[in-house]
């Protein structure tokens, strides 16, 4: 469902993988690959507006024109380190595809987001750019990340998040209105600790087994 620049998933399959992510009883092994799943199941309908032109080739039987993606085609920006997570599963549908990577931790305290890393891949002017984060909570992360991409010329942005908070989304959407964002699933809220409720636990941690 789309409203305005925010597109959420009700696809039977991508709901019923985020309630077994959402299962504490789900181990790292299956946790993982059904992030990468549902990353691929959702970037197939998020880069549904990728340029194409008609290119020449041969098949065995003869020459046509055929639609290809044109340009310098698509830039994956993971947000560290719990968006590593899912670039296997977009990759798996664009394996041309340049990947960067933005390192941002969060205050435990004031959970306000820190920078420490940003590599991004040139011309990034020129691509479009898919940012992804399994979780969008209070929006920080999501609103630097963006900030950073643009600050390095990036413009045609996309920012993807199995699942969200609705603050999160009104930030992001607030900081940056020019962006389409994909969620998977929205919650109800945050707790005190900013974590998203019901939601699924820390991503990070789940994805690397890691406490």
């Amino acid at each position: 469902m789309t409203q305005g620049k925010i597109t959420t998933f009700e696809h039977p399959l991508i709901q019923h993988k985020i309630s077994i992510l959402r299962n504490k009883e789900t181990g790292t092994n299956e946790f993982r690959k059904l992030v990468e799943e549902i990353a691929m199941l959702m970037s197939y309908e998020a880069l549904r507006d990728l340029p194409l032109e008609d290119v020449e080739i041969e098949t065995p039987i003869e020459k046509c024109k055929t639609p290809m993606i044109v340009g310098k085609k698509l830039a994956i920006v993971p947000i560290l380190r719990a968006g590593l997570g899912m670039v296997s599963g977009v990759l798996a549908l664009v394996p041309t595809a340049k990947v960067g990577h933005i390192g941002l931790y969060r205050d435990e305290v004031t959970h306000i987001p820190h920078e420490y890393y940003c590599k991004l891949p040139t011309p990034i002017e020129q691509r479009t750019i898919l940012v992804l984060d399994p979780m969008l909570a209070t929006g920080g992360s999501a609103v630097d990340a963006v900030n950073l991409i643009k600050q390095h010329g990036g413009k045609n942005i996309k920012f993807m998040s199995i699942i969200a908070a609705p603050c999160g989304i009104e930030k992001l959407s607030q900081a940056h209105p020019d962006i389409q964002i994909y969620v998977g699933h929205i919650d109800r809220c945050l707790n005190e600790n900013a974590y998203i409720c019901p939601g699924l636990g820390d991503a990070g941690d789940r994805i690397f087994g890691t406490k």
